[in-house]
């Protein structure tokens, strides 16, 4: 640690964090008179026997409005810009005042400036922050500068203020929708629990965008009744609907059955061999009756015999399907 002069130090005009509460720094400042500057600021040489700060802008600041000549400095031989770059958002993630959007547009840099093109899951690993909480902090950026310039930090519900965890239910809405929406919810102080329920209400399928544009005139607790009065209409119509439903099931549960194949017995398959088999019957023509006198005599012994066999065969058939009729008949009477 050395002492450099404070007209040698430059601030980092890329720095992660660039907003300061000017009640912050007065305090600070009178910290730093009374008690001398406790922790050093970081730095890195540029040439010409200059220096940029790495992270301590603050201390720097107060430092310089004091008037103070010098201030103590550590100097990094850091010359690796996205190592730099990192090294700032890590300090600055365990200072009080590094809001929100802050933090979304450091990762948003990170990954996506030419000058870094990194990836999600070497921040993650460089920074010991998970890759969703990451993914998560860079929300805040779909919503356009009217809606960013009122994120704070923390959990506190405040007039004309937004939390991230307000902005979290609107994230995926449209943008015509998600910033009017974001900016009724802060000037009415609206808690998470009620924007969680317009949320719903806007991203309802069957509500045309024109119809979604009506409430956004009005007050949080009218956008409050509009979601009350459509979750009761829903209601209502699945009440009406249920009968139709059920009724449609049940129609279709028929349909199903019809065209399936139905399970077959064994005793039908074998009504279905005899059926599939034998002709329908009609009467001889008379000219192939005619053909009798046309089988030699020799042969006739021969066809007299399949007759006979023939016939046997269907008597054999005839009782034993004649049999099977009378047991059906008894068992179903």
């Amino acid at each position: 640690m050395i002492e450099i002069e404070t007209a040698l130090i430059d601030e980092d005009t890329e720095r992660p964090r660039y907003q300061f509460d000017e009640e912050a720094l007065q305090e600070l400042m009178r910290s730093i008179e009374e008690l001398g500057l406790l922790s050093p600021i970081k730095v890195r040489t540029t040439g010409n026997g200059r220096y940029k700060i790495i992270y301590g802008n603050r201390r720097y600041k107060a430092c310089k409005m004091l008037g103070r000549a010098t201030i103590p400095c550590i100097v990094s031989d850091a010359t690796d810009e996205l190592e730099i770059y990192l090294e700032q958002i890590a300090e600055n993630l365990t200072r009080e005042g590094f809001s929100p959007i802050e933090e979304a547009e450091a990762f948003h840099k990170s990954l996506n400036d030419p000058k870094f093109s990194s990836s999600t899951k070497f921040l993650s690993s460089k920074l010991g922050k998970p890759e969703s909480y990451i993914k998560n902090k860079c929300e805040p950026l779909k919503f356009g500068a009217a809606v960013r310039k009122l994120v704070i930090s923390g959990t506190e519900i405040k007039k004309d203020r937004l939390t991230e965890d307000q902005l979290m239910p609107l994230k995926d809405l449209p943008i015509e929708h998600r910033d009017p929406l974001a900016l009724i919810i802060a000037r009415d102080e609206m808690p998470v629990s009620d924007v969680k329920k317009i949320a719903r209400l806007f991203k309802a399928k069957d509500m045309s965008d024109s119809t979604k544009s009506k409430p956004l005139y009005k007050t949080g607790p009218g956008l409050l009744e509009t979601w009350s009065v459509y979750e009761h209409n829903k209601a209502e119509r699945a009440k009406t609907d249920e009968p139709k439903q059920k009724a449609a099931a049940k129609s279709s549960k028929r349909e199903k059955a019809a065209q399936e194949p139905q399970a077959v017995t064994p005793i039908e398959g074998e009504l279905e061999r005899p059926l599939a088999s034998l002709p329908i019957h009609s009467p001889l023509l008379p000219e192939i009756l005619n053909s009798l006198e046309e089988i030699e005599a020799g042969d006739k012994a021969n066809f007299l015999g399949s007759v006979d066999r023939l016939i046997e065969n269907l008597e054999k058939h005839l009782a034993e399907w004649k049999h099977i009729k009378e047991r059906t008949h008894s068992a179903s009477s």
